[in-house]
Formats: structure tokens, C-alpha cells, sequence
């Protein structure tokens, strides 16, 4: 070796320096980092609206009270009353409207049996007209066709008769029709001739609804 470089004194081992120790603040540091990162996260969290507590059970639903169910039963009852009252409103309404269908048949089967029954000489035409009037359907149509010459037959005899409903009732109906049967009694006289007996006619006649609150003679023809 040269002269310039002088020899390290003591051994390798204490010419080399060894690294200095950690400070106890730095080893401190990491946890303190932790609890800065876990304090934001609890702060973002609050910020959101996220709670980390978990959420407290919910309490047992109570049972309903007797005043609860009192009062769920008197529904109930107001709604079956109601139902009930509805349907029986229904039936009445639907029985009214049948009497009064009823009513109208009857009604137009008495009166097709008196004008068929009442008819004067003097004014046969009228008598004829009126009887057309309450007629329809394939009565209409044979008595219109008859109608000329029975016309010429009354007022030739010059007779006159007069019909008078002794009974009358309805036998069958239906939504649209019904079969009246109707008793009557008719006077009639002839110029120039005794005046004759009463004579007691039974009659079938079909009545048929023709429009509202409006019905006709559909058919006539004699019972014994």
C-alpha cells in the first residue's frame, strides 16, 4: 500500500457504521394514517346517508282490538246489506215491469174484444177503421181484406151490436206477447127484427208488444 492511504484503526466490523435506529415517532406513523382513513370513511359515509350501526329489529305488530274488529264486521254487515238491498231493489223493479206489461196485455185484449164486438151501421166505417187501427200482424192483414164486404153486409141489415166484457184474464206471457182470454157478452139488434137473446162469446186473443208501452192484436179466433 502506498504511503498516502493510512489504515483504518480497530477491526472491519467498527470502521463500517451501522444504520441508525428508528425513531418511535415513525413507527407511531401508520396507525395514525389508519385512523385518518377510517375517520373520511365514517364522514363519507354519514354523508351519504350510510349508517355502519346495524339496524335496530323492528317491533312485533300488536294484535288488532276488539274495537278493530268490531268495526271490520260492521263492514262487512254494511256490504252484505247493501248486496241485499240492491238485488231486492232489482227483483221489484223487474216484477214492477212485468205487472205493468201484464197490465197493458189485459188491457188491449178487453179492448180488442169490444171492438170487435161493438159495431154500429151508421158508423160502420169508423167501427172498421178503429178495429184496424188496434190490429197488427196477419190479423191486420185478413180483417183489411174482409173488411169491404162485412162493411156492405152491416149496412145492409142495418144491425147494430154492442159487446160488454163479462171476464178476462191473462193466460200466458211472455217479454213480448201474451194470450188473453176474454169472456163477453153481446146485445145485438136488426132493424126491422125482434131483438134477439144476449149471446156469451169466448174469445183467445194474441196481443203483442209493438213498440213502448204500445201493444195490438196479433190473432183473434173463438173458444167454446
Amino acid at each position: 500500500m502506498g504511503d498516502g492511504a493510512a489504515a483504518p484503526e480497530g477491526p472491519l466490523s467498527e470502521a463500517a457504521e451501522a444504520p441508525p435506529a428508528p425513531d418511535p415517532a415513525e413507527l407511531e406513523q401508520p396507525a395514525d394514517d389508519a385512523d385518518e382513513s377510517t375517520t373520511e370513511e365514517a364522514e363519507a359515509a354519514q354523508k351519504h346517508g350510510r349508517h355502519s350501526m346495524p339496524a335496530e329489529p323492528k317491533a312485533p305488530r300488536k294484535p288488532l282490538s276488539v274495537v278493530a274488529w268490531a268495526l271490520i264486521a260492521g263492514l262487512i254487515v254494511l256490504l252484505g246489506l247493501s248486496a241485499a238491498v240492491g238485488w231486492l231493489g232489482w227483483t221489484a223493479y223487474q216484477d214492477r215491469q212485468a205487472q205493468e206489461k201484464r197490465n197493458l196485455f189485459l188491457q188491449v185484449g178487453r179492448q180488442g174484444a169490444v171492438n170487435l164486438t161493438t159495431i154500429d151501421f151508421a158508423h160502420v166505417d169508423d167501427d172498421v177503421k178503429r178495429i184496424l187501427d188496434s190490429a197488427t200482424g196477419s190479423f191486420y192483414d185478413e180483417f183489411q181484406g174482409r173488411s169491404q164486404p162485412f162493411t156492405q153486409v152491416v149496412k145492409q141489415v142495418k144491425s147494430r151490436s154492442v159487446g160488454n166484457v163479462t171476464e178476462a184474464g191473462v193466460e200466458s206471457q211472455t217479454d213480448t206477447e201474451a194470450q188473453v182470454l176474454v169472456a163477453v157478452t153481446v146485445n145485438t139488434t136488426v132493424e126491422g127484427q125482434p131483438d134477439q137473446a144476449p149471446r156469451a162469446w169466448r174469445m183467445r186473443i194474441l196481443v203483442q208488444e209493438t213498440g213502448e208501452d204500445e201493444a195490438k192484436v196479433a190473432n183473434v179466433e173463438f173458444v167454446p
